[in-house]
């Protein structure tokens, strides 16, 4: 386990950090289990991996961005009449429509929540297409993953389990 502990924490959060369906606690805390003496580490691995998850949802949005104004501009530009020159509107879930209206009111700090189930990587991924500035948009989603996981940690060993 101390080979491979640390490396499948940090797979296992930037991959939950994704569209995938994971959960990173639970790793986190099975390996925090067997080595409690790593909490430290573990907790930095843990929020380096889900923040780069989380930075993954963010250039899929700047990329989706990218690619639907290259669209329409080109199809902007191939075509005389103004009615094929709108463009179709991106899809909007209701995850998306949220997230948007909360990052375009509170810009990147809103990224602080970027660690919160169902709207957290709509929130990355909004952030990525309304071209937030990148290395702020970092910092904040990195304070928020690791805040989750000190409170998932703390709340564990003293809290739920106190010994």
């Amino acid at each position: 386990m101390p080979g491979v502990g640390l490396p499948a924490v940090f797979m296992v959060s930037l991959l939950a950090a994704t569209i995938l369906p994971l959960g990173s606690e639970p790793v986190l805390l099975g390996y925090l289990a067997v080595f409690p003496e790593m909490v430290w580490p573990a907790i930095l691995v843990a929020t380096m991996g889900n923040t780069l998850g989380s930075l993954v949802s963010y250039a899929m949005g700047a990329g989706a961005h990218g690619i639907f104004g290259r669209w329409r501009q080109r199809k902007h530009s191939s075509s005389a009449s103004v009615a094929s020159t709108r463009a179709p509107p991106p899809v909007l879930t209701p995850e998306r429509v949220r997230a948007e209206k909360w990052v375009q009111r509170f810009g990147a700090p809103v990224l602080l929540l970027a660690w919160l189930p169902v709207v957290g990587d709509p929130l990355c991924a909004v952030a990525g297409w309304l071209r937030l500035p990148f290395w702020p948009c970092v910092v904040y989603i990195a304070i928020g993953k690791f805040g989750r996981y000190v409170a998932l940690v703390w709340a564990l060993r003293w809290v739920i389990t106190p010994t």
